[in-house]
């Protein structure tokens, strides 16, 4: 797989008009299977996906990589649980690649299935509504829920949003339900500046220049001649003319701060091409890596979960990273009274980490390419949480169910105290958060 896949990339690494890879269509569960999101085993998408991203990203740093979510999971009865998660688990499970900046998800819609219902009719039916049946107002807040939330700026799940697949049956269709569902998405898709793509584009006519298939947007006949949504009688043309003259973002845009989340789940994390290239810098402990342009920000208590940020991001200098396991680099006093604590050296900031089970390991440091204060104050997650009203994390839950501890986005994390006694067992208790200016 590995071969194949990089052959593929390189394939159309010089053509320019190949600008990303959809790495997998509408995912459901087979016969006996369901994929999930973050269980660490054979069906979990969300490992599949950022394994076969990444390795895109190493062959051709400049391609997009698309990631739709879960399309179908369980067993469509009314008894058994079933649903279309689509991208609502990214809200707490997000993916992070070595090129953080190169992510886009993608989610389907439409009109005959909906949240809970697979769209059959008969077999395989359920009393589920579909999206044809919300309100408007219902329809938009369950389109945010499951795709559109991800372009919420500043948050650790924080990507475009691509809807590369929605349509409806157009020339001759009398479905009222679906015509109403047609106009309130895109409207929901004007609304956001949501890029799209229909389906599908092209069908044909027979011999009498009736399409055969209604739902295309453009349909030839055998001797050339085109019948389209905007010639006469295709009732879509009103959504369609709305939606592609509708005004919108263009050009460059500019970059912005980001927060990505670090997941030592089940094994190791390493979304550093520099680390990728080095042998492992913490034998048998799993190992969180910030990718190259972001540095460590944030720990999670007991769950082992990270957070990375470019904000303010010092640049890195020449030179070795650090692995830091004892307290040898501890300076300006003992800022954790009783507790062990791993702290980088001076003029350096964590970019990495590792753990055995939850327990600290280990930290890694990068050098810094300029002197780094060295004033700070101790930031204490012990008892709940302390993350800043700023910083990916204000609208959003990068470790749900257990304390985080973050430093606010001017500061760099240098520094993490932890303990044995009282049954902490090793976690994380408190990290030194030192300013950047």
């Amino acid at each position: 797989m590995d071969r194949r896949l990089g052959l593929l990339v390189k394939r159309y690494q010089a053509d320019k008009r190949v600008v990303g890879a959809d790495l997998r269509n509408e995912v459901r569960r087979d016969t006996w299977n369901d994929p999930n999101w973050g269980w660490g085993n054979d069906h979990d998408l969300n490992k599949a996906l950022e394994e076969a991203g990444n390795r895109i990203l190493q062959t051709d740093p400049d391609m997009l990589v698309i990631m739709e979510g879960i399309n179908w999971q369980g067993i469509p009865t009314d008894l058994t649980s079933h649903g279309r998660p689509t991208l609502t688990p990214v809200a707490t499970l997000s993916n992070t690649l070595v090129r953080s900046d190169k992510l886009v998800y993608s989610a389907h819609f439409y009109g005959y299935t909906g949240p809970n219902h697979t769209g059959a009719t008969g077999t395989g039916e359920t009393h589920d509504p579909r999206y044809e049946e919300f309100t408007p107002e219902q329809l938009a807040r369950v389109v945010d829920d499951q795709a559109l939330f991800v372009t919420r700026s500043g948050q650790h799940f924080t990507a475009p949003v691509w809807i590369s697949e929605f349509g409806a049956a157009g020339r001759g269709d009398a479905d009222t339900p679906e015509r109403a569902w047609f106009g309130n998405f895109t409207d929901i898709m004007v609304r956001n500046d949501t890029d799209f793509a229909i389906w599908p584009l092209v069908g044909w006519t027979d011999a009498n220049g009736t399409p055969q298939d209604n739902w295309a947007m453009v349909n030839y006949a055998a001797d050339g001649t085109r019948l389209g949504v905007m010639d006469a009688g295709d009732w879509r043309a009103t959504d369609w003319y709305k939606l592609v003259n509708a005004p919108g973002r263009s050009g460059q845009v500019a970059p912005t701060p980001r927060w990505n989340m670090l997941n030592l789940d089940h094994a190791d994390y390493n979304v550093s091409a520099a680390m990728l290239a080095k042998p492992d810098w913490s034998p048998g402990n799993r190992k969180g890596n910030c990718p190259d342009t972001q540095r460590l920000v944030g720990l999670g208590r007991s769950d082992s979960r990270g957070l990375c940020t470019d904000a303010g991001q010092p640049a890195k200098g020449a030179g070795a990273w650090t692995v830091v396991t004892d307290e040898r680099y501890v300076t300006g006093g003992d800022w954790a009274g009783g507790y062990n604590k791993l702290q980088c050296p001076d003029r350096t900031f964590a970019v990495g980490y590792s753990v055995n089970g939850n327990a600290m390991s280990a930290l890694l440091c990068a050098p810094a390419a300029t002197a780094l204060p060295t004033t700070g104050r101790v930031l204490w997650f012990d008892h709940g949480d302390n993350r800043p009203a700023t910083g990916g994390s204000n609208a959003s839950d990068w470790a749900p169910g257990y304390y985080k501890g973050q430093c606010a986005d001017h500061e760099y994390l240098a520094g993490v105290a932890y303990t044995w006694k009282w049954l902490h067992y090793g976690v994380p208790d408190a990290v030194l958060c030192r300013s950047l200016v």
